[in-house]
């Protein structure tokens, strides 16, 4: 079947079952590879992108679900403030985790632009990091949330 996405403001058309998972439409089709696979289960949050501005699972979300919302993956978030603090912050290790946890810190300051700890630990806890870099993702959080300054 033939699909039409909008990706990072983008048309895109792509032909493939109606069950195959965004996150392979995405690497596999379109050659967006920063949407990482990690457990193919949507637990461990890698695969996190934004529909319409909501983290959403690319594992688990099928590419007959989207229809007509928005797609948007690291790629389309560039420049945006959470990265800039990332950098900041010195987060990333290994940095597998780090497009899900960008993108998920990304939705959470969209609807909650001063969050506090509690608010923070609750949204991203459900994005694994092996390195444990929890502490430096919050303080990145509220770095950006303050524009930057600290």
């Amino acid at each position: 079947m033939a699909f039409k996405l909008t990706v990072n403001g983008k048309p895109y058309s792509v032909e493939v079952a109606a069950d195959t998972p965004l996150l392979w439409v995405l690497r596999d089709h379109l050659g967006l590879t920063g949407t990482k696979f990690g457990c193919g289960l949507g637990v461990c949050g890698a695969c996190t992108v934004h529909l319409d501005g909501e983290a959403t699972r690319s594992c688990q979300t099928a590419v007959s679900q989207v229809g007509a919302k928005k797609v948007t993956t690291i790629e389309g978030l560039a420049a945006h403030a959470v990265q800039q603090a990332w950098i900041a912050e010195q987060v990333p290790q290994c940095g597998y985790c780090q497009s899900g946890q960008i993108m998920t810190a990304a939705a959470l300051l969209a609807k909650t632009p001063k969050p506090s700890d509690s608010q923070i630990d609750d949204e991203m806890s459900p994005i694994l990091c092996r390195c444990g870099t929890y502490q430096r993702i919050r303080a990145a959080i509220h770095r950006a949330a303050a524009g930057g300054a600290r």
